[in-house]
């Protein structure tokens, strides 16, 4: 069953982040992740939820999104997007169509 991690960021330091946007997409990679929705116009259509920007990942399971999200590949990156935001995350299981 798919996996997806979804992410609500508010990019404190533009700069660094983007250093973070640039080394992300290898290590998604190579745990089979992959972009599903990247920032991106959006707008509430329900309750006073007001999110900067989202990011959802998709993964083939639960545990290879939590691989991921505790591999040394990703500590890097995860480190510099801990400095230059303020994250809000979850991962949850979901159906594939």
């Amino acid at each position: 069953m798919p996996a997806y991690i979804i992410a609500e960021i508010d990019v404190t330091d533009p700069e660094t982040y983007t250093a973070y946007t640039q080394l992300t997409p290898a290590t998604l990679a190579a745990y089979g992740g992959k972009f599903i929705v990247r920032g991106g116009q959006h707008e509430t259509l329900e309750g006073d939820w007001q999110p900067n920007r989202m990011v959802v990942l998709e993964f083939e399971s639960l545990a290879r999104a939590k691989e991921w999200w505790n591999s040394p590949e990703y500590a890097g990156p995860k480190s510099i997007r801990q400095k230059a935001s303020n994250t809000n995350m979850i991962v949850i299981e979901g159906y594939s169509a």
